[in-house]
């Protein structure tokens, strides 16, 4: 009889959670110092590192598990190793802004202000978008999308990859 090894989806979900999100600061420190921040087309690495190492923790949950891992298997681990990422991520990003570097923020309005200057927005109609965007881009504002966010795409991401990955139990075994 063949023995299967003790690995759960929660294991593995925060064993690469904790991978991700790390991988995520020094993702953010490294975008930070290098004056990117404001940089959209920049935010796709990240989701590209997210989509690699969820890959990698499917792979190694089939490979230490017995072999197979479902659809819904998938999925969850994804999602909750976003979650992981996303709370440590989230953290980070506020206490960063809030203590370390509180010039960040001041950084990315006046990105967006040169960014709808240059799109032809009128003084009275920049004033009224940044008046929204103040909920948004202050430190706690950034916690709570950083959370939701991070799971939300971290969700999708793991639509795609666990459909790539999953390996069925045959039925008749």
């Amino acid at each position: 009889m063949e023995e299967t090894k003790n690995i759960s989806v929660k294991s593995v979900a925060i064993k690469y959670g904790l991978i991700s999100g790390l991988v995520g600061v020094i993702f953010f420190l490294v975008i930070d110092f290098a004056g990117l921040s404001g940089n959209q087309s920049v935010s796709w690495i990240g989701i590209l590192f997210t989509a690699v190492i969820m890959y990698f923790a499917q792979k190694e949950f089939i490979k230490e598990g017995d072999g197979y891992m479902n659809y819904g298997e998938g999925l969850g681990l994804g999602t909750l190793m976003s979650l992981v990422s996303a709370v440590i991520s989230s953290i980070f990003t506020y206490i960063y802004v809030s203590f370390i570097n509180p010039q960040f923020i001041e950084n990315i309005r006046q990105a967006q202000v040169i960014a709808m200057e240059e799109e032809g927005m009128s003084d009275a109609q920049i004033e009224q978008a940044m008046k929204i965007s103040e909920n948004f881009t202050g430190p706690t504002g950034l916690l709570i999308f950083g959370l939701i966010g991070g799971v939300f795409v971290g969700f999708l991401i793991s639509l795609i990859i666990s459909a790539i990955t999953k390996k069925s139990r045959p039925e008749f075994e």
